[in-house]
């Protein structure tokens, strides 16, 4: 590609989508190109890149030539959110609303919410800067899924995922986030700037959908006892009354509640007019979703509220309830969790794959099913990031529901991230998930054209599937300039496969 496009992110290029409505900030969120619309080419690194800072060092520095804007640590430098200091980007943790780091910041919401014990494990950081909200939670075995809209300038999520913290670029505007009902166990807003109870409070209805029974929302900064934000501020709290939200405390701009437990308690009287959603909606259906002004009830019985699913780390290995989306979900759940402990051993000691070692930090699993591959790799300093591709049967609440995290994807439309953001990309059954809503689109080629996007220089693919498609795959690795190498797979496994393992250069 020509080298003015090193950032180029197909669906949310600031430039097509300022056409858009900009009703609920429609033309801030996804909107991809056709596919005979998007260039064949592959995205150059800037000038001057450099094999990324490892983890754990990339937490508190980056490259400065790997994306060389300055326009944050020029505007909220004073806040501690990021410097420049000669070839780095460092961060000491601020943030505008905790100027004197997230550690201190999260010190203080330990005073009210159970943060250490394994009690909670699953964060969603909405707005959330360079995510150092989210990489402090990190050595409180939280594992924060943190997003913000792209800014054409500002890259936040880029240098989030360059510090190695989970990031995705997203925006609340007309439709559901890609996530199932009842996903996270803490919802954070640190002035993230969301409208909570505009549109009759569409977006924390949103917020309830995703929040799970006993789980906890924080909200800093406006509108929590801002100046010129009475009238809002009262709204937000009459809000959080009307889903009978308990108020754990207000601390200065901050606000904690706590989410109750068992069937929505929605009364008729409530000056929002919320009422719950009738049974015919599924609340995990969440990919190019409009948002409704409903309240998902919680009728499955609560065995997925906070208190009552297992600590982690035991609720990573005993399948969850949600498991019994499939036929036989606990049979199913057990012998795919054996068959990736027996496959990720195989990728480390016979394949070579770099698992375990500071060279992969980002990992994205593009087929995750049930989160077997990640659950395999929970002792190595990685985070993976499960896909479920939107087609297919929705196994992401059991992903959660494991104390993992992941988003809904359409294969057929590129992924909502920027170039150069993971160190392997993993795909189990290539050929099954480019099943999309626009069947023409779905070429191979475009498929491994964005999975290059999305892997940093040196990264690494692994591919399985049967040895015909294999034979395809490692015929367009070629193409697109990966050194790649075919593999039997481990022994023990049924069916034919073959694994690809290929390298970026």
């Amino acid at each position: 590609c020509p080298a003015d496009s090193v950032d180029h992110m197909p669906c949310e290029d600031p430039r097509r989508n300022s056409q858009l409505s900009r009703e609920m900030n429609f033309y801030r969120e996804r909107h991809c190109p056709l596919p005979d619309q998007t260039p064949l080419c592959l995205i150059p690194p800037p000038r001057g890149y450099k094999i990324p800072v490892p983890w754990p060092e990339s937490l508190s520095k980056i490259w400065h030539a790997n994306m060389p804007y300055n326009k944050i640590a020029d505007r909220k430098g004073h806040q501690g959110w990021m410097k420049e200091s000669g070839p780095y980007f460092t961060f000491p943790g601020g943030g505008t609303m905790f100027a004197d780091g997230a550690d201190k910041y999260i010190d203080k919401l330990k005073q009210y919410i159970p943060i250490t014990g394994g009690t909670l494990r699953t964060a969603l950081d909405m707005g959330c800067g360079v995510a150092s909200f989210g990489g402090s939670m990190l050595s409180e075995n939280i594992l924060t899924l943190s997003f913000a809209p792209r800014d054409s300038h500002k890259a936040q999520i880029q240098f989030a995922l360059e510090r190695g913290i989970p990031a995705f670029v997203a925006m609340l505007g007309t439709r559901r986030l890609p996530f199932p009902a009842f996903s996270f166990d803490i919802v954070h807003c640190s002035r993230c700037l969301i409208p909570f109870t505009a549109y009759n409070a569409t977006y924390l209805i949103e917020v309830d959908r995703l929040l799970r029974p006993g789980g906890y929302l924080v909200i800093s900064g406006p509108p929590v006892q801002w100046p010129k934000q009475d009238k809002e501020w009262a709204d937000l709290q009459a809000v959080a009354r009307a889903l009978c939200y308990e108020l754990i405390a207000v601390d200065g701009n901050t606000v904690i509640w706590k989410k109750p437990v068992g069937e929505s308690c929605l009364s008729n009287q409530n000056e929002f007019g919320l009422e719950l959603c009738d049974e015919s909606d599924d609340p995990n259906y969440a990919w190019y979703f409009k948002l409704k002004k409903c309240v998902s009830g919680t009728s499955v019985k609560g065995e997925y509220a906070v208190g009552t699913i297992p600590k982690w780390p035991q609720r990573l290995t005993k399948a969850p309830s949600r498991a019994l989306v499939m036929k036989n979900g606990y049979d199913v759940f057990e012998a795919d969790s054996r068959r990736w402990r027996r496959r990720v051993a195989y990728y480390k000691n016979t394949l070579n794959v770099k698992l375990g070692t500071p060279a992969i930090r980002n990992i994205m699993d593009m087929n995750a099913f049930f989160g077997g591959f990640a659950a395999a790799l929970t002792s190595d300093p990685v985070w993976v990031m499960n896909v479920v591709p939107a087609r297919k049967s929705s196994t992401l609440s059991v992903i959660y529901d494991r104390g993992l995290i992941g988003v809904y994807h359409d294969w057929c439309e590129p992924f909502s991230t920027y170039p150069r953001t993971y160190d392997l990309i993993h795909v189990s059954g290539i050929e099954s998930i480019k099943n999309g809503s626009n069947k023409n689109s779905c070429s191979l080629v475009d498929l491994m054209v964005e999975m290059d996007r999305m892997l940093r220089p040196e990264g690494t693919v692994v591919v399985r599937d049967s040895p015909e498609v294999i034979d395809k795959v490692s015929r367009i690795a070629n193409t697109v300039r990966w050194t790649a190498a075919v593999h039997d797979k481990e022994p023990g496994s049924n069916g034919r496969e073959k694994i690809l393992v290929a390298t970026k250069s």
